[in-house]
């Protein structure tokens, strides 16, 4: 197992480089630069843009910004400053990350919580009318957009009196010290995101359960373990679920890119402090290093969720082993 986590920690280097010359070529692509701000201003002279040009690299090839570029993260832990207010892109990234993954894992915990259990519901109860209606609701809120659940939520709350919409506080708890008064107001704050984020997420792992369950439930060994007398519970928890739920272990680690990228859309409706927005505006801004670094960022999550789901696979399920 160690040999096998070494050989793909190593393999993670030249994907990470492919991926950076891809990430590189993409946002150079894209038309325009941030030089274009200045140039639609009559104001500002070609001096001054020319002298903005050469304090920004951009006077360069494109193959030394590259190389500028990635020889600043190999040695130095360098991104690159943000065009757009001159800081350093991985102090921007920082202050948005603990929220970020704050929300993302909660959101994860509580869905894979809600979720199982249904999906194990829904696959021992499939002809009941509870089943269909969690059906029902699982294919309704895969095709509702998270956007579109958060909109209906505001709309739900501003309709009913309250006033706990957008960001994760209040203005007065913004900046104040933690207290218990703040813990509140981020809980009546949170539900709204959670909800919203997390909906379609157990509608997809409950029907995933629900597949892999009633896939397991007709093969020999559940029918073996019956009839060798074994309790229900027992051969449910220990011989069904537990080989039911690899499907799910496998997909928990293709979830970890939509820290960055999975609820922009929703992250800018509801106002919340996390890296989908700030992706978002650093397009709309051309500011390059800033995408640059959180599109490599996301395909590095990618790589590692890869690994985790693997090794963790390797735990649950004692038939897969790695040489």
């Amino acid at each position: 197992m160690l040999t096998y986590t070494l050989r793909r920690i190593l393999g993670m280097i030249p994907t990470l480089l492919l991926i950076s010359v891809v990430c590189f070529t993409v946002i150079q692509l894209q038309p325009g630069s941030f030089l274009d701000q200045y140039l639609e201003d009559p104001r500002v002279t070609k001096e001054t843009v020319a002298s903005v040009t050469r304090q920004l690299g951009l006077d360069q090839p494109l193959w030394v910004q590259y190389l500028t570029w990635i020889k600043g993260i190999v040695t130095q832990g360098d991104f690159g400053y943000s065009f757009v207010n001159g800081r350093p892109v991985s102090s921007l990234i920082w202050e948005r990350l603990g929220w970020t993954v704050f929300l993302a894992l909660l959101t994860l915990i509580v869905s894979w919580a809600i979720a199982v259990p249904l999906g194990i519901y829904t696959a021992l109860n499939r002809y009941s009318k509870r089943s269909v209606a969690l059906n029902f609701f699982g294919y309704v809120s895969l095709a509702t957009p998270d956007f579109l659940v958060a909109l209906l939520l505001i709309a739900l709350v501003l309709n009913m009196g309250g006033t706990n919409v957008g960001g994760l506080f209040s203005p007065q708890f913004i900046d104040a010290p933690w207290s218990g008064a703040k813990v509140m107001d981020l809980l009546g704050h949170l539900w709204i995101p959670m909800i919203a984020i997390g909906l379609e997420g157990v509608a997809g792992l409950m029907r995933q359960m629900r597949a892999s369950m009633l896939d397991v439930i007709g093969q020999d060994y559940v029918r073996t373990a019956r009839a060798k007398g074994l309790a229900g519970r027992r051969v449910l928890w220990k011989h069904a679920v537990r080989n039911a739920v690899n499907p799910l272990i496998s997909l928990a680690g293709l979830s970890l890119p939509s820290l960055i990228s999975g609820t922009i859309i929703a992250s800018i409706v509801l106002n919340l402090p996390t890296i989908g927005p700030f992706l978002y505006d650093s397009l709309l801004n051309k500011d390059q290093y800033v995408a640059m670094t959180l599109l490599l960022f996301s395909a590095l999550l990618l790589l590692i969720g890869n690994l985790l789901s693997d090794l963790a696979l390797a735990w649950a399920d004692p038939r897969v082993r790695f040489e």
